[in-house]
């Protein structure tokens, strides 16, 4: 897919305050790391995370993706009559039924003309929301439209340790399933697209390529999402070594394929932002796609991995602080559960 009149116009982020180190959770697993005579600090050491965040209990994604939605707004400096689409993309909800995004459409006082829904894809939600807005744009049917995500991974790292303490029967080798689990942290991300005739920034979203293998589905598998309101004890199961294996053999046909559309070569990318999980992963990744890891932007090390929010935080955070320069191309290289690719070039 190529755009030529699409441009990434605004970008905002919101982060918990409640911090929780590596230590923290390595303390709560204490009487299973003297079981299994595990040696502390493996958790920080494998993963590169040394802290990630958590919402205070009772805090709806609604709530967080609105004000994510809301600096990416202000920031971009849009009116609102002009925001056409507003798509929740977490895999986190407030509820079944209705969407998310009806309540983040209501929050923000967006136009009642608006499509308003959600999109579900695991780490990829995000940018699969980018995309439909995007040719939402290029057919002429928006002016504009904001992608959001508020993902909450406060209990599902919770429940996990509270069910392997619970185990009688837990091995080091039954262990491996959960370590994905204790890397997840919270974080809320707002991307709004416009078309490049009311653009300001005139941050060219250029285009990307999406390629999935779906035959590797059963790799990270998550149980059903109970709603926020709910006893919320989501359990997730990851086999992170194949899926880390196959996951970044798939970047690299996807970023090869993701070159062609876009007429680049690696030596011209300026800079990188990728879905963050852990420097295991990052070292392999930049492997096989050939691109310079030095170029890498990173947040895993103290956010650690926030589902579909990760990489337009790291985004944000990124141009917030002023590494991307004009003119430059920015590569956006998404990787999620399914397995699905979905990966996208920027002219800064």
């Amino acid at each position: 897919m190529q755009f030529d009149n699409v441009c990434i116009e605004g970008l905002g982020y919101h982060l918990p305050e409640n911090r929780v180190t590596s230590t923290d959770l390595e303390n709560r697993l204490a009487p299973l790391y003297d079981k299994l005579k595990l040696p502390q600090g493996r958790l920080e050491l494998m993963s590169g995370i040394e802290e990630r965040r958590f919402w205070d209990k009772g805090v709806f994604p609604s709530e967080v993706a609105t004000l994510a939605g809301k600096k990416a707004i202000e920031n971009s400096g849009i009116d609102l009559k002009d925001i056409g689409c507003l798509i929740s993309a977490s895999v986190c909800r407030d509820f079944l039924e209705p969407s998310t995004a009806s309540v983040v459409h209501h929050n923000l006082g967006l136009p009642e003309e608006s499509f308003v829904f959600d999109v579900s894809n695991a780490c990829l939600g995000v940018l699969n929301g980018m995309c439909i807005v995007s040719n939402m744009i290029e057919r002429g049917q928006i002016r504009a439209g904001l992608v959001v995500s508020g993902e909450n991974g406060g209990p599902l790292v919770n429940n996990t340790i509270e069910t392997l303490l619970s185990r009688s029967d837990i091995t080091r080798n039954s262990i491996k399933g959960s370590f994905a689990s204790l890397t997840i942290g919270s974080a809320a991300a707002g991307v709004l697209l416009v078309h490049k005739d009311i653009s300001k920034n005139n941050h060219h979203l250029r285009g990307g390529v999406s390629i999935a293998e779906t035959r590797f589905n059963h790799l990270c598998r998550g149980d059903a999402d109970a709603g926020a309101q709910a006893e919320w004890s989501p359990l997730m199961e990851t086999d992170s070594e194949k899926l880390m294996l196959e996951g970044c053999r798939l970047a690299g046909r996807t970023w090869g394929r993701t070159r062609e559309t876009l007429g680049w070569k690696n030596d011209e990318v300026n800079r990188v932002f990728c879905h963050q999980v852990g420097k295991g992963h990052r070292k392999l990744m930049y492997e096989n796609v050939g691109l310079d890891m030095e170029k890498d932007f990173s947040t895993l090390e103290f956010l650690g991995n926030t589902g579909s929010a990760s990489l337009p935080v790291t985004l944000a955070m990124g141009a917030e602080q002023g590494i991307l320069k004009k003119g430059d191309k920015a590569a956006l290289l998404g990787i999620g559960s399914g397995l699905n690719c979905l990966m996208m070039g920027v002219e800064w």
